[in-house]
């Protein structure tokens, strides 16, 4: 079984070299970085922190920049990783375990944010929690998929914003979803800048309103670029 690691960056020169750190198991065959057009030193950070990585230009947008990673990636599995997003040693381990099992199609990490403390502590928790109530992940939680299943699911919808919750409704109708007990730790600067409770209301209102119908381009509007 190999790995294929995917990050979409949008101007994370200075978070993507602690990500990358930690992609050095040789389950991990390849990494892949896909660019949307950064305007700092992204490219440069990575070609660093991680010389063996391919380094890929997409049209901005995470599902595009996922897709197109995930079109030029050789792994049987694919992973999914956010930027600012710090797996967990044994992530590799973890993966190739769950996927040994052939009724399971994909999954997702346990999630921590970082700081680990206060109600960032209780966010963390809650969104695991809420990935093993409902089987819907969000990127922040590293998503990975078997590569064949991926294909015929036709990837992540090219949307501006909840391409995370929609694909994980796919996953989910296709087979077993695996929710791995270790973390990955995830930074909370969106949650810190925008302050908690007002985040968690404004993330249950966006969600409560994508199930209800509203278009992710509008949403998006409402999101911003911001983390």
């Amino acid at each position: 079984m190999t790995i294929s690691v995917i990050v979409p960056v949008l101007n994370e020169a200075l978070t993507l070299p602690s990500t990358l750190a930690r992609l050095n198991h040789p389950a991990f065959t390849e990494v892949i970085v896909v660019d949307g057009g950064s305007q700092d030193e992204t490219l440069a950070a990575a070609a660093l922190a991680a010389p063996t990585a391919r380094i890929l230009i997409a049209p901005v947008g995470r599902a595009r920049q996922m897709n197109v990673g995930a079109a030029a990636a050789k792994g049987t599995v694919l992973l999914f990783l956010h930027a600012d997003t710090l797996l967990p040693p044994a992530a590799a381990d973890d993966i190739t375990a769950a996927m040994i099992d052939p009724l399971v199609v994909g999954g997702c990490f346990d999630a921590r944010l970082n700081p680990d403390r206060g109600l960032l502590w209780i966010v963390g928790r809650m969104m695991s929690w809420r990935a093993r109530a409902t089987g819907i992940a969000t990127g922040d939680q590293a998503i990975f998929v078997r590569r064949r299943v991926f294909e015929e699911l036709g990837g992540f919808p090219e949307i501006p914003l909840m391409e995370d919750v929609a694909f994980s409704g796919h996953l989910k109708r296709v087979g077993r979803i695996a929710n791995l007990r270790s973390c990955v730790m995830t930074s909370g600067r969106r949650w810190e800048r925008y302050g908690v409770v007002r985040t968690i209301l404004f993330m249950w209102t966006l969600r409560l309103l994508y199930f209800l119908g509203v278009s992710p381009h509008w949403l998006k509007q409402l999101y911003g670029d911001a983390r």
